[in-house]
């Protein structure tokens, strides 16, 4: 922990619209300008190359989208990230980009997005939002929680020094966040609900707000599924979560009408898990309740070796 600065104080956001900017260097080919890795991660942030990649396709094509992509390695925050866009089709309804992201020449990360033209008129259903999710303003950000936990007796330095590295990131993330208490849905399955809005923003011109979405769409997802198992990196095996990271991760967008600035409802339930994997899903919902994207993410949710030392010991061991 050496090394680590821990004043809460300096701890300012940054903004989302630097976390997703990219140089374009070519007429299909842009370039990172940030990228930003997390506490203990592996790699790079996904959602940022997710919407660095939105962000580069949106450059070619000019209508609405769903998209679908796979994470192959794990990218340095200290090299840039090249995109290429390679334009697969143009229809009178439909068109299709696919990006490719590369770094130090090697292949980090590919998209397909499919971008649709507006068809009004055609016949709308949606999954309700759950009933009894506290509202925003019942909910604390997630840092301040952490600041009530950090006057614990029972915390040890160690363990002090991570909440507080903890609450730095959380403040300096563009993305405020406040948890809801998990439930069980009638048919028990484990669901968690997290308030999300982008910092500081003005309402940005829809394709952006996209962009955006795309980027929120990869916190606190795969986490729900290590929840649903019972694991953590501080448990001991059977129990230590020992890696957790994403394979490939997919956004449908149903609707235009939602602003990234507001606080809006990511409802997420573990679909799936088993040797060594897990899929989750997700809705996003406006306050007033309309479901504006759903969400899928395959990810690696394994455990370490048998040992009595914590996970997050043996976490340095994983591998793909």
């Amino acid at each position: 922990m050496d090394g680590v600065d821990t004043n809460l104080d300096n701890a300012e956001p940054q903004s989302i619209a630097t976390s997703l900017e990219v140089e374009q260097l070519d007429k299909n080919l842009f370039r990172s300008k940030t990228l930003w890795l997390p506490m203990r991660a592996r790699g790079v942030f996904g959602g940022q190359v997710i919407s660095q990649a939105v962000v580069a396709a949106s450059n070619c094509v000019n209508p609405d989208y769903s998209l679908h992509c796979y994470f192959l390695l794990s990218a340095s925050p200290s090299i840039p990230i090249l995109y290429y866009v390679e334009r697969l089709r143009e229809g009178k309804t439909y068109t299709t980009r696919s990006v490719k992201a590369v770094q130090n020449g090697a292949l980090v990360f590919t998209m397909t997005c499919s971008f649709q033209k507006d068809e009004p008129g055609q016949p709308i259903h949606q999954r309700p939002m759950p009933q009894g999710v506290p509202s925003p303003d019942a909910c604390k950000l997630v840092e301040d929680v952490f600041e009530e936990y950090l006057q614990s007796a029972k915390l040890t330095e160690e363990m002090k020094i991570i909440i507080k590295e903890n609450i730095i990131e959380r403040r300096k993330s563009p993305i405020a966040i406040k948890d809801t208490p998990v439930f069980r849905t009638a048919d028990g399955i484990l669901t968690q609900a997290f308030w999300m809005r982008a910092k500081s923003v003005p309402k940005y011109e829809l394709p952006f707000q996209r962009c955006i979405l795309s980027y929120m769409s990869d916190l606190r997802f795969l986490g729900v599924a290590s929840r649903e198992l019972g694991l953590s990196r501080s448990r001991v095996w059977p129990r230590n979560l020992s890696m957790m990271s994403t394979l490939d991760h997919t956004v449908w967008f149903y609707d235009n009408d939602f602003d990234v600035g507001e606080w809006m409802l990511y409802v997420v339930s573990c679909v799936a898990a088993g040797n060594g994997r897990a899929v989750v899903s997700g809705q996003w919902y406006t306050q007033a309740g309309k479901l504006v994207a759903v969400c899928t993410q395959e990810g690696v949710v394994r455990i370490g070796t048998p040992s009595s030392d914590p996970a997050g010991k043996e976490a340095t061991k994983s591998r793909l």
